[in-house]
């Protein structure tokens, strides 16, 4: 696959909400406490349906943000009242400095449904990268209390989100899919107390990213993570104290496999149930990434987590080794805690 360039075509389609298995409830995210926008910021940067706020879309409320500005060292915070917005929503490179708040991540939802061999509006198929609900490539960006959802179903590769920004965090969001559910393709990003749903290469892409308390769950058969970790960045995927787990006993799983050679994925202080395969890593079907891989874990616990016959080609760290796994060192210094 060939990651294309940041212009981003966007088609329309047939909406098919994506039904999720009622097992997943186990995953529901938690809610926020953070603190709300001021009244007067509501008022300018609120999205509602029913037209009480400024904006009726998403997409009109990005579309309406200064480029490139910060005021007062402030973000700009879109409010998202409660509803289901079926739309394509793409945050231009030029839209900095600038937080989408939901009012609850199972009453706001953002959904489509584009996915990977579609006819767009140009006659041409369109590829894996043009499928996403969601597509972040502003830096300094920052999501709280949403859900992403590509309701495309078992279709093949059809993302929820892509994000090519740098500095991106999220907060208490869903992310649902079936395959590709979440592309990093480049930056650094953040998840706090996020749920991740998806079966097939679900987290994937080059980009660094830390994973704090986040539950995974696996809806189908497949691989958690498909890194393509450059040889020279030396973070990947890193998850600390998540849970993996699935929505039926059946839907067996790996930690990853290597999209590239050099995909980095390490899994911190993480509970796994019983559906993650004993030996953990797959090699893609080629044993020379065996040797370039970069996979690890260190103090995993539950059922899933026995380590006698895991992949001989992936390490189990020291705690040394695991102490210097930092957020700080992983995300080269930028503390997303701190952004507004």
């Amino acid at each position: 696959m060939t990651v294309q360039r940041r212009t981003l075509s966007l088609v329309a389609g047939v909406l098919a909400l994506f039904a999720i298995a009622p097992g997943e409830a186990w995953a529901q995210s938690t809610s926020s406490t953070s603190t709300q926008p001021s009244s007067s910021t509501q008022a300018a940067w609120t999205v509602a349906q029913d037209g009480t706020g400024r904006f009726k879309t998403i997409q009109a409320a990005v579309n309406a943000v200064p480029h490139l500005t910060k005021l007062d060292n402030q973000t700009h915070v879109i409010s998202v009242k409660a509803g289901t917005y079926r739309e394509v929503v793409y945050v231009q490179r030029e839209k900095r400095f600038v937080k989408l708040l939901g009012e609850d991540p199972a009453t706001t939802i953002i959904t489509y449904n584009l996915s990977a061999g579609m006819v767009g509006l140009d006659g041409e198929k369109i590829g894996t990268f043009r499928t996403p609900t969601v597509y972040i490539d502003a830096d300094d960006f920052a999501c709280e209390n949403l859900t992403f959802e590509n309701s495309a179903g078992r279709v093949g590769q059809a993302l929820a989100i892509r994000i090519d920004g740098d500095r991106v965090a999220f907060k208490n969001c869903v992310f649902k899919g079936y395959q590709d559910t979440i592309l990093g393709n480049r930056g650094r990003h953040y998840f706090e107390k996020c749920a991740i749903f998806g079966a097939t290469d679900f987290i994937f892409g080059a980009a660094t990213e830390w994973y704090e308390n986040c539950k995974i769950v696996c809806i189908g058969s497949g691989y958690i993570s498909a890194a393509s970790t450059p040889e020279t960045v030396p973070y990947g995927f890193v998850f600390h104290q998540c849970k993996i787990g699935a929505s039926a006993p059946e839907n067996r799983t790996f930690l990853g496999r290597p999209w590239r050679g050099f995909a980095s994925t390490i899994y911190l202080d993480c509970e796994l149930d019983d559906n993650v395969r004993s030996e953990g890593w797959n090699n893609w079907g080629d044993p020379k990434r065996e040797k370039t891989a970069r996979y690890s874990e260190f103090n995993s616990t539950g059922p899933g987590a026995g380590t006698g016959n895991r992949a001989v080609w992936s390490k189990q760290l020291t705690a040394t080794e695991a102490a210097a796994i930092t957020r700080q060192n992983v995300l080269d210094g930028w503390d997303p805690t701190q952004a507004k």
